[in-house]
């Protein structure tokens, strides 16, 4: 799909200027989607998530990010909103837990050994384990725990990540090189039957098989009986491209991963270009938002 400056870029034939567009559910990853390069949210954002409560449509961040770290982010505007965190493993609506889909211990501990062999063998990464009360982590040097710190408002150091006493919902692997080249491919043997996802530039995830943003996005379209028509997705990474499959209405940003491009319906503006309220409010027709 080409892009321009232009606010929004459909497919000839879903123009959205002469579709008549029912939208009950808004699904956006945050990282590299909604925020900027700074990780901003937009300044328009409370705007419009009050004008979509008044008219009805439920909006839900869906991040890699831990779910006390998307409240505190929603803070203001949480009330009524669907997180879909971890990845899709762990979904909470108003402090109650709607789904989750843990990991076995032995997998937990399988890969945190992997992990720390890549590590002795001088791979600069670190395991983030992720569980429902908080993240554990073992590596304590400032420029690790500084991403770590981004992502997740709740993780405490511990001396063995492997022993922890929570449901770990997946387990993040931060590689200060390029991921998609150097610990996803160390992880290959999980992937027969886990998933083992890139989900930004330094990041893989591995959960179960059955976990993923698309998987928790479907469970909630059939508990409120929204349909893919009446959805509309965001993205910008390799860990939202079930999530797009979701949507009629899904939107790859203008500077995704190709692969989010490709698999994608539409193309919005980047996300440093305010695109997705942008979009938002050109297919709802609301008041358009500035740009940055």
């Amino acid at each position: 799909m080409p892009y321009s400056d232009s606010p929004l870029l459909t497919p000839s034939d879903a123009d959205p200027a002469r579709a008549a567009v029912d939208i009950r559910l808004i699904v956006t990853d945050m990282d590299g989607t909604l925020l900027d390069d700074d990780k901003r949210a937009p300044r328009e954002l409370w705007t419009v998530l009050e004008q979509l409560r008044e008219r009805g449509v439920l909006f839900s961040p869906a991040s890699g990010r831990q779910y006390a770290t998307l409240a505190r982010e929603f803070e203001r505007a949480a009330r009524g909103m669907v997180f879909i965190a971890e990845n899709g493993t762990y979904v909470v609506r108003d402090g109650v837990e709607l789904s989750s889909d843990p990991l076995d211990p032995d997998v937990v501990t399988r890969v945190v050994d992997s992990v720390r062999r890549l590590a002795a063998g001088g791979v600069d990464v670190g395991v983030v384990v992720c569980g429902k009360r908080s993240a554990y982590v073992e590596r304590t040097d400032e420029a690790f725990l500084a991403e770590v710190r981004r992502y997740y408002v709740e993780h405490r150091v511990v001396e063995d990540v492997t022993a922890v006493d929570d449901d770990v919902l997946k387990i993040a692997l931060y590689d200060f090189g390029p991921a998609e080249r150097t610990t996803a491919p160390a992880l290959a043997a999980f992937a027969a039957t886990h998933r083992v996802v890139v989900s930004g530039a330094h990041w893989v995830d591995v959960m179960n098989r059955t976990a993923d943003k698309g998987a928790a996005v479907r469970r909630l379209q059939r508990d409120l009986g929204i349909t893919p028509a009446q959805t509309m997705v965001f993205g910008d990474y390799l860990n939202d491209l079930e999530m797009l499959d979701t949507a009629e209405w899904s939107f790859a940003v203008a500077n995704a991963h190709p692969d989010v491009v490709r698999r994608a319906r539409h193309l919005a503006p980047g996300n440093n270009d305010n695109g997705v309220l942008r979009t938002i409010a050109h297919v709802l027709r609301l008041p358009a938002p500035g740009s940055p």
